[in-house]
């Protein structure tokens, strides 16, 4: 099994994707170690201070005032978990959970949050027995982190609350501890506030939508493509000189991928000769615009979450000097925003694939394809719902696109009077990925059939290629009307599973 090793300089977004999804082992590196019993030290000599330091010996928060004896501070850590774990709501999905967890592990190894070293393994331990901790969908305003999801998942190294063995079932984390051979953590000093307080869990969350996007945006463009040839429109406005005078990386990547897909198709252009047009429509002709500016966000989006995976956010923080200094590291702002930047793009991805469904099923646009690409129109009503299904998750996606991050409800007594909404943000555009999933798999469905349904001349071989992987997939070409919801889920899992890139990219080789 691939294992990733944790060390004091971040990790990086494949090794998040491989713990999350993969199930990858974790190990903690001997620098890690060192660096974790080195702040230790800082933070029990503090301790032993009769002065108070935040979050090792005073409260948290609005009662970060009053000073805490030394007798209290196990009960002070072990209090502010079973307190913060207080989500609601449905249980957020497994991969979800692991990269949170893995994420707080990434930072604790950092050494500057002055947790024991043997916590860190602990954490690490639960990872590798595939023990996901139960965590709700609300409770987290993305400010001073992730707390009630990150609450849930120390509750579990406590050996308390509920937690998911590898086996599927939800039993008391005790249980499942004592199974595996962990022995439950006795927070001490600061251990209990530098578990929670992080933007782990929309970071990971991050991380995973970016993953999905980059091969869902290769998708948009071959749909895109696709749709292009079956409406006889022209690659012209792809040529390279056209998108070099716009400089936008993002745009010139997306033409260049439908350029490849189209290259040696009898399809395009036609209507020059046939039923002249000036131009195509915006739908058509502005494809790549529209698809290169996620893409160009996507880009800004990986910047942020790089500097995010470097980071070490915690507060307060144990600075190299040996210094321990409060801090506000933990608000999600640059994460949040991210994630709502990319909720719109995906929605706009999405508006503009079902214009272009919704061209290739009406007669007095599609320039001589059937009414709703039906076999018998009138008899058969062809895709005329799947267009309504799609245009449903559209119209969904919009409101998604709202913006979480332009809210804030101050909370804390207004001590924390001003809050990022990231986690929103976040769970928001997993959503909106899903959907995204969905509206792409309807276009294929139907310029697949529209491309077939245009007899007498050749598509590309990139796009036959598309066309006959999807068949072979189980998406069913044209003929009378059936149940189309199979048909769909069909299309919706070769979209989601990467394969309508590959059969492409057999052909082409890799589109960027």
């Amino acid at each position: 099994m691939h294992t990733v090793v944790v060390g004091t300089a971040g990790v990086t977004a494949s090794d998040v994707l491989a713990v999350a999804r993969g199930g990858a082992r974790v190990e903690l590196s001997e620098e890690a170690l060192a660096a974790l019993a080195a702040a230790r030290e800082v933070v029990e000599a503090l301790a032993a201070k009769p002065e108070p330091v935040y979050g090792v010996s005073t409260g948290f928060g609005a009662l970060a005032t009053r000073h805490i004896s030394p007798e209290l501070r196990a009960q002070l850590q072990r209090n502010i978990v079973r307190s913060h774990a207080a989500g609601m709501g449905p249980r957020v999905e497994r991969e979800v959970v692991r990269a949170l967890m893995f994420l707080r592990l990434k930072t604790v190894c950092s050494g500057r949050t002055g947790v024991r070293p043997s916590v860190a393994r602990t954490m690490a331990d639960v990872l590798n027995a595939g023990i996901t901790p139960v965590v709700h969908e609300f409770g987290s305003l993305g400010c001073s982190g992730d707390l009630a999801p990150l609450s849930h998942c120390a509750l579990t190294l406590m050996g308390e609350g509920d937690a998911e063995g590898p086996d599927g079932e939800v039993r008391p984390a005790g249980d499942l501890l004592a199974a595996h051979g962990i022995e439950p953590v006795a927070l001490r000093e600061k251990e209990g506030l530098a578990l929670l307080n992080g933007t782990d869990g929309m970071l990971g969350m991050l991380l995973m939508a970016l993953a999905d996007l980059d091969t869902l945006y290769k998708s948009a463009d071959v749909t895109a493509a696709l749709s292009l040839e079956a409406l006889l429109g022209t690659d012209k406005v792809l040529a390279p000189e056209l998108h070099a005078i716009r400089p936008h990386p993002g745009q010139a990547a997306s033409a260049a991928n439908m350029l490849a897909v189209l290259k040696g198709s009898e399809l395009t252009g036609h209507h020059q000769d046939d039923a002249p047009r000036v131009q195509d429509a915006y739908s058509v002709r502005c494809a790549p615009q529209v698809a290169g500016a996620g893409r160009d966000t996507m880009a800004h989006a990986r910047l942020v979450a790089d500097r995010e995976l470097a980071a070490a956010v915690d507060n307060p923080v144990v600075l190299p000097d040996g210094r321990v200094e409060s801090n506000g590291n933990f608000h999600g702002a640059p994460v949040a925003y991210v994630l709502d930047f990319l909720a719109i793009a995906a929605a706009d991805l999405a508006s503009i694939a079902e214009r272009r469904t919704d061209r290739l099923l009406d007669k007095n646009r599609s320039h001589g394809l059937p009414p709703f690409l039906a076999d018998d129109a009138g008899v058969d009503s062809g895709l005329m719902i799947a267009q309504y299904t799609q245009a449903a998750l559209v119209s969904e996606m919009k409101r998604l696109a709202v913006p979480a991050s332009a809210d804030s409800i101050p909370s804390s007594a207004m001590q924390e009077d001003h809050v990022s909404m990231g986690w929103s943000a976040a769970r928001k555009l997993r959503t909106a990925v899903d959907n995204l999933t969905r509206v792409v798999a309807v276009e294929l469905y139907a310029a697949a059939r529209a491309v077939e349904l245009r007899t007498g001349l050749t598509p590309a071989p990139a796009s036959r290629a598309a066309v006959a992987a999807a068949r072979e997939a189980g998406v069913a070409g044209p003929g009378p009307d059936r149940f189309l919801a199979p048909d769909l889920a069909a299309a919706d899992a070769f979209v989601r599973g990467g394969h309508l890139v590959a059969a492409v990219e057999a052909v082409t080789g890799p589109l960027a």
